[in-house]
C-alpha cells in the first residue's frame, strides 16, 4: 500500500488537475502516433523499455522564462538542496524544490543557451549547453521515462532526449549529443558560502506550484525503482548515493559512503581514470562531491542514485574497496 501511495504522488506531482487539461487533450490527439505522440520508431534503445510516467506531455513544464533573485531573497535554508552553475562570469543556484515541480530550466547565460535538467526518480541533475549542432534547442518534459529518468524532447524536431547518455534516442536528432556542463548539486548553505553573489531561480515561475512542499518525501528510503531499468546490479543498495564519473571511455561511481571514509581531512581523493589524473572533492557537511583536474578545473560528473548510474552504465566500475587502486569491476556476462 505505502509503495502505491508513493507512486501515485510521485507520478502526478507536476500535474494538477483542471491545469493539465489542455495537456491531456494535446496527448489524446496524438496517442495514435505513439505514447504521449512520440514516434518511437527507430529508437536507439529498445522502444518497449520507454514508458509513461504518469502525466502526458507537458503536464510537468518546463521553466521557460526564469527569473531570478539575489541570495538574500532566496527563501532556502541553508540544508535546502540546489543545483549550481557557474559559467561565463554568471553564477546561479537552481532550488531542487522548484526543479521537483518542473525538471527543466530553459536558461540563458550571456549568448549562450543552457538546459538546466533535473529527474527526481534518479536524483540526477545535468546542466547542458542547449546548442547542437549550430542549432539552438529548448526543451519540455516528455512525460516519458527509459530507465526511470526523464525523457527530455526538443520542441523543433519533436526528438527525445535522454538525461544520463545525454543523447537523442528518437526523432530527427537520433544519434545527435549534449555536452554537459560542470554542474553542482550541494545545499544551499555551501553553495552560497562560495558564492555569496550567486543569483537564484525564484519562485515567481508563471505556474502554482506549492514550493514548500517536497512531492517526493520518503521516496529516497525506497528500496527499488518504481519503473523499469533495464540492468541491474546489487553491488550497491539501489537507493546509495553516488558520484559518476566518465573519462576516456571509462566510467567509475564513487559511493558516497566510500568517500567519506577514504577522503582525508581537506574531503581530497587523489585518482586517475581514462587516462586522466583527478582529484575528487567531498564536503562532508553538504553531503556532495566535485571532482577537478590537476589543474583545479572543474569536469562534468553526476552525483545519482546507484541503480540509474548503473542501468545506464552497466560496465561501471565501483570504488568500494580498502584502496582505489583495486575498483570492483562489474559482474561477468550473465550475472546481475
Amino acid at each position: 500500500m505505502r509503495r502505491r501511495t508513493m507512486t501515485a504522488r510521485l507520478v502526478f506531482a507536476g500535474w494538477l488537475g483542471g491545469r493539465a487539461s489542455r495537456a491531456t487533450a494535446q496527448a489524446a490527439s496524438n496517442e495514435a502516433y505513439g505514447p504521449n505522440g512520440f514516434d518511437l520508431r527507430n529508437a536507439l534503445v529498445p522502444a518497449e523499455a520507454i514508458e509513461r510516467g504518469g502525466p502526458p506531455r507537458d503536464g510537468i513544464p518546463a521553466i521557460d522564462a526564469p527569473r531570478f533573485v539575489p541570495a538574500r531573497d532566496a527563501g532556502l535554508q541553508d540544508r535546502d538542496r540546489v543545483l549550481g552553475l557557474a559559467l561565463d562570469g554568471q553564477v546561479r543556484a537552481y532550488p531542487v524544490r522548484i526543479l521537483n515541480w518542473h525538471e527543466i530550466v530553459n536558461d540563458r547565460i550571456g549568448t549562450r543557451q543552457v538546459a538546466i535538467t533535473y529527474c527526481p526518480l534518479c536524483g540526477t541533475g545535468v546542466a547542458f549547453d542547449a546548442t547542437v549542432g549550430g542549432r539552438t534547442l529548448d526543451f519540455g518534459v516528455s512525460g516519458l521515462l527509459y530507465n526511470s529518468d526523464v525523457l527530455l524532447y526538443d520542441r523543433t524536431t519533436q526528438s527525445l532526449w535522454s538525461q544520463i547518455l545525454m543523447q537523442a534516442i528518437t526523432g530527427p536528432m537520433r544519434g545527435e549529443t549534449l555536452r554537459p556542463l560542470p554542474l553542482a548539486h550541494t545545499t544551499w548553505g555551501a553553495w552560497r558560502r562560495r558564492h555569496p553573489a550567486t543569483q537564484v531561480l525564484s519562485t515567481d515561475t508563471g505556474h502554482r506550484r506549492n514550493y514548500a512542499r517536497d512531492p517526493y518525501v520518503g521516496y529516497e528510503h525506497e528500496a527499488r525503482p518504481m519503473f523499469s531499468v533495464q540492468h541491474q546490479d546489487d553491488r550497491l543498495p539501489s537507493n546509495a548515493w553516488v558520484l559518476g564519473l566518465r573519462l576516456g571511455g571509462v566510467t567509475r561511481a564513487y559511493p558516497f559512503d566510500w568517500l567519506e571514509r577514504q577522503a582525508d581531512g581537506k574531503g581530497r581523493l587523489h585518482d586517475h581514470l581514462g587516462g586522466l589524473d583527478v582529484v575528487l572533492h567531498f564536503d562532508r557537511t553538504a553531503r556532495s562531491a566535485e571532482v577537478r583536474d590537476v589543474q583545479g578545473r572543474l569536469l562534468p560528473s553526476m552525483s545519482a542514485y546507484w541503480f540509474a548510474w548503473v542501468a545506464f552504465h552497466p560496465r561501471t566500475e565501483l570504488m568500494e574497496s580498502p584502496t582505489m587502486a583495486a575498483p570492483i569491476a562489474p559482474p561477468t556476462s550473465g550475472q546481475r
